[in-house]
């Protein structure tokens, strides 16, 4: 305890450095990198940046995959150009970021276009030679204007913007199978750190004391989660010891950063691998409040409707990934906050609100309470609350109300979380048929349904209530007039496309 307080009243501290590796040059005979999982722009990149004088490989995430014979789905270049030497060099290239300052080499316009993120090396710089704040991104604003390498008190990094050497850029990675380098034209891979044994031998390893490394940047307590998740890999016991205790700096992190992690881990194709890893790590709780309303004490997904709705909705957003199919993060945040809403809305209906009013206060409710203040939250609210605002429309089958509701744009992903729900039991499977019939059925058909609906609701009057006051089926459609497509897992459009496109 004096050793602590007199290094910290001296300004010093006991830091373990992360060492330097080792340059170790593989050739393709030995790492066998397919060139034709490359991107042929990254590759382009890295071209025009060689022919420019400069250093440039693609590296880190791409350069695992490629290693382990899948198609990365980005490509990052690493080199040792400045931001403002890449941008020159480039018809569009765009200079972003304050913590890391990095440069979006773009291809294409609109939906197909392409993003290859160019970094420039960086320097391996101890924490006691970093100028230190006692706030964080956003009160500390002033203090951080022109500064290139500063940590919070904590030791976290909130700029990082000295350049240095590869040998030093490699060191100041994480896990040792991202910090490999591949050079397209030689076919070159370059290994600092042990990683492609690392990688072979299926295990993730921190580079450097990992507890210092988790201080510098405690996102990288999930990222360790998620290529778990991901790669199957396990977390080496060093690594794994410190995660988590090292979990309670993860408060620290701005809400933004924390909520782009979760989507990662949620939506990237490995879902319930997650929670998985999530749960073994003990951080299933008091992470991310979206899931602190989802998952038991322990992590766990509970049993019954609630839990296996969530496990359902991550299921087919793994099977969506796997297809290449694109996903909506507002689709799977809104499985995964359905049931509080719902809880909520019930609640204030029993008080006396009327069910819209109701409904609309349960979702603000649970919008602040889970989601909070982060970027691109009204794009984000406006597409949750959509799909939540559309479940009680469905009850309503009579007029012209069925014909404005399947013209809505957002149609497709309020049915799909309608017929996930009748899956599951939350709602009656029979309402979810109609609809279907309803949305595939020429004219005849669709006047023919509503025809049923009208008797259904005559006989049964209680039909025309909402669903958590009415377990009976609504609708029993003769079967004649059925087109049945029984949904299989990762069917879901999550809005992308019209009713009939799938």
């Amino acid at each position: 305890m004096i050793k602590k307080f007199i290094n910290k009243l001296f300004g010093k501290n006991d830091t373990k450095i992360t060492p330097l590796g080792k340059r170790v040059e593989v050739p393709v005979a030995e790492h066998g990198i397919d060139r034709n999982l490359l991107d042929e722009r990254a590759v382009k990149v890295v071209q025009t940046l060689t022919d420019a004088g400069f250093e440039a490989y693609v590296v880190g995430g791409a350069v695992r995959d490629l290693l382990l014979g899948r198609r990365p789905k980005d490509f990052d270049v690493a080199t040792n150009a400045t931001p403002e030497q890449v941008k020159q060099l480039f018809r569009r290239a765009f200079i972003i970021g304050r913590r890391f300052r990095i440069v979006h080499v773009v291809y294409g316009r609109g939906r197909e276009h392409e993003v290859i993120e160019v970094s420039t090396f960086r320097a391996l710089l101890a924490e006691a030679s970093a100028e230190r704040v006692s706030g964080n991104e956003k009160s500390s604003k002033h203090e951080l204007a022109g500064k290139s390498h500063v940590v919070d008190a904590e030791g976290r990094v909130l700029r990082d913007n000295v350049w240095g050497p590869q040998v030093e850029d490699a060191a100041r990675r994480d896990f040792t199978v991202n910090a490999m380098y591949y050079q397209p034209q030689s076919e070159l891979l370059v290994d600092y750190h042990g990683g492609l044994k690392d990688l072979r031998a299926q295990q993730l390893r921190m580079i450097g004391d990992p507890e210092t490394r988790y201080r510098e940047d405690p996102v990288r307590i999930l990222r360790a989660i998620r290529f778990a998740a991901k790669l199957g890999f396990t977390v080496e016991p060093a690594s794994k010891a410190p995660l988590r205790a090292m979990a309670a700096l993860l408060p620290n992190v701005p809400a933004s950063r924390l909520f782009d992690e979760m989507v990662k881990l949620l939506q990237t194709g490995h879902g319930l691998a997650s929670l998985e890893q999530l749960r073994l790590q003990g951080l299933g709780r008091g992470v991310f409040p979206i899931l602190d309303a989802v998952l038991n004490p322990d992590g766990s997904l509970p049993e019954g409707p609630r839990g296996e709705f969530v496990r359902q909705a991550l299921q087919d957003t793994d099977a969506r990934v796997a297809d290449g199919r694109s996903v909506a993060p507002s689709f799977l945040l809104a499985c995964l906050l359905w049931h509080e809403v719902k809880q909520r809305w019930q609640a204030l209906r029993t008080a006396g609100e009327p069910p819209v009013p109701a409904l609309q206060q349960a979702i603000d409710q649970v919008f602040d309470a889970r989601v909070g203040d982060i970027s691109g939250r009204g794009k984000l609210a406006a597409d949750m609350r959509e799909i939540w605002l559309m479940q009680p429309r469905f009850e309503r089958r009579g007029g012209s109300g069925p014909y404005s509701l399947v013209e809505q744009p957002r149609y497709r992903a309020g049915f799909d979380f309608l017929r996930l729900r009748a899956d599951v039991g939350d709602a009656d499977a029979a309402l979810a048929d109609w609809w279907e019939d309803f949305a595939l059925g020429d004219e005849e058909e669709r006047r023919a349904l509503i025809e049923d609906a009208r008797q259904q609701e005559r006989r049964n009057p209680r039909a025309a209530k909402p669903e958590a006051e009415s377990p009976e089926p609504l609708i029993d459609a003769p079967a004649k007039k059925r087109r049945r497509r029984r949904r299989k897992p990762g069917t879901r459009s999550d809005g992308d496309a019209p009713a009939a496109a799938e």
